[in-house]
């Protein structure tokens, strides 16, 4: 083996950038196959009216199938033994369906028809909007007291123990209480992942100030630093440089939060589309709003890359540096 092809293996090894888009472009399409042969593998040929013919011309005898579902599938043994002309003559057709797992194929279908009847575009955006204001209000409410309970014993002694035991409240389980106090609106969807992202939130900015290590606060400490010089010099530029990483990782979970609380009621949103989805039977349709999911998560992450290199760029100094 040729010594690019063992670092392929090392442990813990660095991939060099082009070898990073060469196996991510493969990788995609070693999915995409594997996606495709599974559809193929759990499909299944049903019997079903064909939609394209006139019932006109089928003759008066043969119509009984074509008209009554119910005779269609208390026969359907019979009728799936019969040859494409024979069904024909009934006004059947044998059609390939996808009951556990679209093809792709079908998902790419999908976008067309979605954009057509169900304004993903604007779903889109509206759940985007949520999202970036449930952020925001949890970033407003979270960080301060964060860092009320991280520095100060009092605040932390009477009220840590109690804000980290929110994380163990099932979020699903307090949606009833949110529609109590807000209703159905915006309002409610908001607060609600909100809610979501700042009881995580919280015992985060904690830990992170926790982890600010001693010599940087033995060094203004030294010079002869107020403590709130403390704070503004030492302990918000540490918690920030290192809270906008876990910030990135909960617009994952945030994503999960939004199609919950716009499953609730049809006020739009991407949540809404799936589950008018699920209703329809359309798991094409629900996959491919799924992969606009991930589109939306991806172009986040790197949307919080740039916001890091911008306001930390000191954190990226060294990654530059070593190849």
């Amino acid at each position: 083996m040729s010594g690019s092809f063992k670092k392929l293996f090392e442990l813990r090894g660095e991939l060099e950038s082009k070898q990073k888009i060469t196996l991510t472009a493969l990788g995609s399409v070693i999915l995409v196959l594997v996606w495709f042969l599974m559809a193929e593998v759990l499909s299944k040929n049903v019997v079903t009216q064909n939609e394209t013919i006139q019932p006109s011309s089928l003759k008066e005898e043969n119509k009984l199938y074509y008209e009554n579902d119910s005779t269609l599938v208390a026969n359907y043994d019979k009728l799936e033994v019969l040859s494409k002309e024979e069904l024909n003559e009934f006004g059947l057709v044998k059609n390939k369906v996808y009951p556990l797992l679209p093809s792709p194929i079908k998902v790419i279908k999908a976008f067309p028809e979605l954009n057509k009847d169900d304004d993903v575009i604007g779903n889109t955006f509206f759940s985007i909007k949520l999202n970036v204001l449930g952020y925001l209000l949890a970033i407003v409410v979270a960080i301060p007291i964060g860092f009320l309970l991280g520095l100060v014993p009092l605040f932390r002694g009477l009220f840590s123990k109690i804000i980290d035991s929110y994380r163990f409240i099932p979020l699903t389980a307090v949606t009833g209480i949110f529609i109590m106090w807000l209703g159905l609106g915006s309002q409610m969807k908001v607060s609600f992942l909100a809610f979501g992202i700042i009881v995580y939130l919280i015992p985060v900015v904690v830990q992170r100030i926790d982890e600010v290590q001693k010599v940087y606060l033995n060094t203004v400490f030294t010079l002869g630093a107020s403590p709130w010089q403390t704070v503004k010099t030492v302990y918000i530029p540490y918690v920030l440089s290192k809270l906008i990483d876990d910030i990135r990782v909960l617009t994952a979970i945030s994503w999960t939060y939004i199609t919950i609380v716009e499953m609730l009621n049809k006020g739009g949103g991407i949540g809404e589309l799936i589950w008018t989805a699920k209703r329809q039977s359309r798991i094409d349709k629900a996959f491919a709003i799924l992969i606009i999911i991930v589109l939306i998560g991806v172009l986040q992450d790197r949307l919080f890359v740039m916001i890091d290199k911008l306001l930390f760029p000191f954190k990226h100094v060294n990654k530059g540096n070593k190849h």
